[in-house]
């Protein structure tokens, strides 16, 4: 992270906070953000990945209790932006002087001496840098609900990219090369001066990159890094939504510092007949009304194989029967309850014996019927 980045850019407006956001709610936009801009999720949408990185640069940082008051100190001291609080000396750089106004001036040596200055408050700039820790890396994966049972291992996708093992990183189909760019001569940014202020801005030909490439690597398209894919473990009984964290597996460190951290966020896709709630799977089971009233034993399905049930005499529809130990894997190390909910179902085709079979069921039980209702009656007068 660059001085500049720290003065320039606004991370609570990138996450949609205000300045006086606490750390769960700066949290909780992230997250929102991150799995709305995430590359899997929007597949060569280039302005999500831009966004999805600047969301991660201004988590990273507002994250973090020492970063974020180091960031709001120093856009307190030189305003939001250049534009704030700080103004520019008179003479060279003010509204009636001549030429742009280079922050670094002020501290003797251009963008050097800033960093000189900054460099200790930032942890990055000036000629005594010590290690910096790389930064996390928020990534995400979708496994089915059955897998969910036992622990596994996965592939996944992180953001970015490692070079192109056929152009070397170049973006330039072998043989070929890029070219300079000539709008900004290769340095990848373009100046301009407002209100007296030279501003470097990312050069929108080359975006940034500094080069041109004419013929695409016909592996990378262009984009001179191929898909980088890490390995990690998920446990047993995780969660839709719940987020693992592999230390070391982030961003190099810098200097020798320690790498970043691996954040997964894990997404469980729903499953067409079983459930979840807590620890406990659910299943929904069709009976008829005879079984109901007259009661049975079911096979009904689990993630790990059949299990018997007992349906009790007068089970009414939605009842839940819980079968102990065939859900999910819990903290303790024990596995949640199988949760049973029975529906009785309601034939729409009877046959001329089954239909006479249930007039004369209804003729036997009209005075159950009529007291039912009398109840009924009486708590709506009363």
């Amino acid at each position: 992270m660059s001085v500049r980045d720290y003065v320039e850019k606004d991370f609570y407006a990138a996450l949609g906070v205000p300045k006086d956001a606490s750390t769960a709610e700066i949290k909780k936009a992230y997250r929102k953000l991150a799995r709305e801009l995430h590359p899997d999720k929007n597949p060569g949408d280039e302005k999500a990945e831009t966004r999805f990185k600047e969301v991660s640069a201004a988590y990273d940082v507002l994250s973090d209790e020492t970063r974020r008051k180091e960031y709001d100190e120093a856009r307190a001291m030189f305003g939001s932006g250049f534009g704030g609080g700080f103004r520019p000396p008179p003479g060279r750089g003010s509204p009636g002087g001549a030429g742009g106004f280079d922050l670094g001036d002020l501290f003797g040596g251009g963008a050097s001496g800033l960093g000189d200055v900054l460099g200790g408050m930032f942890g990055g700039g000036g000629r005594h840098r010590g290690p910096a820790r790389g930064e996390d890396v928020a990534a995400s994966v979708t496994v089915g609900l059955p897998s969910t049972l036992t622990a596994q291992e996965v592939n996944v996708r992180l953001p970015g990219g490692a070079a192109c093992d056929l152009c070397l990183g170049s973006g330039a189909a072998p043989g070929t090369s890029p070219r300079t760019c000539p709008t900004c001569g290769g340095t990848g940014s373009t100046s301009s001066n407002q209100g007296g202020f030279a501003f470097a801005t990312p050069c929108t030909t080359c975006r940034g990159t500094g080069s041109i490439v004419d013929t695409p690597c016909p592996r990378c398209g262009g984009s001179g890094t191929r898909e980088r894919v890490q390995k990690i473990r998920i446990p047993a009984g995780v969660r839709d939504g719940q987020r693992l964290r592999v230390r070391g597996r982030g961003t190099a460190g810098a200097r020798g510092g320690p790498n970043g951290d691996l954040e997964v966020t894990v997404h469980v896709a729903p499953h067409q007949i079983f459930g979840r709630d807590g620890d406990a799977l659910t299943v929904s089971v069709p009976v008829t009304f005879a079984e109901a009233a007259l009661g049975t034993t079911l096979s009904v399905p689990t993630l790990d194989g059949p299990v018997k049930v007992k349906i009790p005499a007068g089970t009414n529809s939605g009842r839940r029967l819980r079968v102990k130990e065939r859900g999910f894997p819990g903290r303790n190390g024990s596995r949640g309850p199988l949760l049973v909910a029975v529906e009785v179902a309601v034939p729409q085709r009877l046959s001329p014996k089954a239909r006479e079979a249930l007039e004369e069921f209804s003729a036997e039980t009209a005075g159950e019927a009529a007291a039912l209702r009398a109840t009924l009656a009486d708590y709506l007068e009363s």
